[in-house]
Formats: structure tokens, C-alpha cells, sequence
């Protein structure tokens, strides 16, 4: 499986980041073993495409309140490239098929790793494994549906390597 992984990272080189930086070639690799995991079956095509842009919190508060009327900052925020309901692929479509994009406030990920005790690094990867959950249709209205979700993060997460202590 090919993915494609465009990583705008506004803060690379800021103090936001004092902890080691994830590599472009992690993330690759994150996606790559997530996507293989999932196997989504969204066309014949066996590469994929996404773009991930970690920010800050004024951003991602005006991308909230543009998109969700949410007019405050939040930690990830996705914007599907296909339809969620019933995904439509043109299967002349050329490769990689687009996924869409994934938008993590650096800032919101780092407290909130302090509160649950755990690296950054950890908490970025939770939050692009919901992030990408959200490219591929998954949603949380209910109760059920949210401890679905969580637990596919948890599985993505340990398909890394990486703990789940959530």
C-alpha cells in the first residue's frame, strides 16, 4: 500500500516543539500500517493521499468556528475529501485517491498530554488516528458509536507500537 502523507508543521523549529519532532517518516509510516489496518474499501486503487497540518490554537479556532460554529480552539479537526455516507470514487480516477485533511492544534495536544500524563508525541498520534478515522466516514453522534471510535484509535495506536493509556 502506498500513502502519501503532505505534513505542514507550522511550528518545526518553535519552542512548541522541545520534544523530539515527529519524523515525515513516522508519520508515513503511522498512516501506512493504519491504512493497511483498516483496508478501506473505497476504490481498487491501493494508494492514498492525505494532508496533515500541525498548528496553533488561533488557527485551528478559526478553522472551528468557519467550519463547526464552534468559535473556540479544539484539538483535531477533519475535512473529508470523499462523501461520508456512501463515498463516491470515479474509478478512472488517478492515483493516489485523496483522503482529505487532518488539522491538529499543537498547542491543545500538548496540554492535553500534560493532563493525561503522557508524550506528545503519544497524543498526536491519538489524535491524527481520529483524524483519519474522520477522512474515512467513522463519526461519533452516540454513546456507541464514540466507544467504537475510541477503541479503532486504540487498535491503531498499538498497531504502532505506541500505549493506550486512555
Amino acid at each position: 500500500m502506498q500513502v502519501e502523507v503532505s505534513i505542514q508543521d507550522v511550528f518545526l523549529g518553535s519552542e512548541l516543539t522541545s520534544e523530539s519532532p515527529i519524523s515525515d517518516e513516522i508519520w508515513q509510516g503511522w498512516f501506512s500500517r493504519w491504512l493497511e489496518h483498516l483496508q478501506p474499501d473505497l476504490t481498487a486503487t491501493d494508494a492514498y493521499e492525505l494532508c496533515l497540518r500541525l498548528t496553533d490554537d488561533a488557527e485551528i479556532q478559526t478553522l472551528n468556528a468557519q467550519y463547526r460554529q464552534k468559535d473556540q480552539p479544539t484539538d483535531v479537526l477533519a475535512f473529508a475529501a470523499l462523501e461520508v455516507e456512501a463515498p463516491f470514487v470515479d474509478h478512472e480516477v488517478e492515483i493516489p485517491l485523496y483522503l482529505g485533511d487532518i488539522v491538529i492544534s499543537v498547542e491543545t495536544a500538548r496540554s492535553q498530554a500534560q493532563q493525561e500524563g503522557h508524550s506528545l508525541q503519544q497524543e498526536l498520534a491519538w489524535l491524527s488516528a481520529h483524524g483519519l478515522l474522520h477522512l474515512l466516514g467513522w463519526d461519533h453522534p452516540d454513546d456507541n458509536s464514540l466507544m467504537a471510535m475510541l477503541s479503532m484509535q486504540e487498535t491503531l495506536l498499538r498497531s504502532v507500537g505506541l500505549g493506550t493509556q486512555y
